[in-house]
């Protein structure tokens, strides 16, 4: 009896446990990141030498390059790399399509054509500078594909996903129409484009800080929604889900995690993609689990590709866009070709 009894509660114990192990995977793994992305760059510094200037926090060089230069550029691949994880976990749910990127909602199109017409209209060029408008034109798409999609939106996703798709179509052409005539829009735009953590300060994390804090309460809070949801709808209107809260929920924490995380350092592939499926192959698919493990595990993806991007060309870098291109690219065709089998 008492074997038994010895027996159920080893049973019991063993989900909590293996969380448990599996919570201390991403953690490691961003503390091994974070020194590394401060050490690194086009003047290595030693790990006693970031420790230092990080205690200092002064006028010496390690703490001018720790605090100045790397700091705000790592923060902010911890922020932008859980935006969009989570946002990425939060469409899969959304639309029920393991293959769904945030990207196609429009809200990527819509930043790029916010800082397209900011560059030939205004003349701005600075990240800073015209990071907003590529915030406002990342709402103003995502508004205008839930405002299409509303009238029917109890029907399915289906339709969200198709609005989204048609409007990212358009928008890309008239960004593509713009940059063809204006060579100055072209040469700001191009860098924006490839998605690069390099070169952004401080006040670009700060501008962004309260649209993802926001985003990411949105994206926990609808997870018990989503989890109805992938029952089927009648399923969760039985069970008593407000099916058009989750969604209104959902689309607005996926707006504001891609709109704030591309308007600061452009549109970054696949991280929205990689990171869930990674998560959902370890822990499951109960969408509260897989949206804070996506959340958690994002930073892991972007802190990565950024290290590698600065290590792979020294003494220049590659951007991170670039990398989890390469990375996300044959990954995306793996996924592809096994749920076509």
């Amino acid at each position: 009896m008492r074997q038994t009894s010895i027996l159920r509660r080893a049973t019991r114990l063993r989900p909590v446990v293996r969380s448990a192990a599996l919570a201390l995977v991403p953690v490691l793994l961003i503390a091994l990141l974070l020194p590394t992305s401060l050490a690194l760059g086009s003047r290595t510094l030693p790990l006693s030498d970031v420790w230092r200037g990080l205690l200092a926090h002064d006028s010496s060089v390690p703490s001018v390059i720790v605090w100045s230069m790397r700091m705000p550029r790592t923060l902010l691949a911890v922020a932008v790399g859980s935006s969009l994880a989570g946002a990425g976990a939060l469409m899969q749910g959304l639309t029920r399509n393991p293959l769904a990127e945030p990207g196609i909602l429009g809200v990527n199109p819509g930043a790029a054509l916010g800082v397209v017409l900011a560059i030939s209209a205004l003349g701005l060029t600075g990240v800073g500078q015209y990071a907003p408008f590529a915030l406002l034109g990342a709402g103003c798409a995502a508004a205008a594909v839930y405002t299409i999609s509303h009238r029917t939106i109890e029907t399915g996703s289906a339709r969200l996903v198709l609005a989204g798709v048609a409007l990212s179509a358009a928008l890309s052409s008239v960004t593509g129409t713009i940059t063809m005539y204006n060579s100055r829009a072209f040469d700001s735009y191009r860098f924006w484009v490839v998605g690069s953590l390099e070169g952004r300060d401080a006040s670009v994390l700060t501008r962004i800080a309260p649209l993802l804090l926001v985003g990411l309460i949105l994206a926990v809070g609808s997870a018990r929604g989503l989890n109805a949801l992938a029952l089927g709808e009648e399923q969760a209107t039985a069970l008593g889900a407000n099916l058009m809260a989750t969604r209104a929920s959902a689309f607005l924490a996926i707006t504001l995690l891609c709109g704030g995380a591309t308007a600061a350092v452009g549109p970054l592939s696949f991280v929205g993609l990689l990171v869930p499926h990674a998560v959902r192959l370890l822990a499951g698919a109960d969408q509260r689990t897989l949206i804070g493990w996506s959340i958690a595990c994002g930073p892991v993806l972007l802190l990565a590709a950024d290290v590698a991007g600065r290590v792979l060309v020294r003494p220049a870098e590659l951007e991170a866009g670039v990398v989890t291109a390469f990375v996300g690219a044959p990954v995306l065709l793996l996924l592809a070709v096994r749920r076509e089998r």
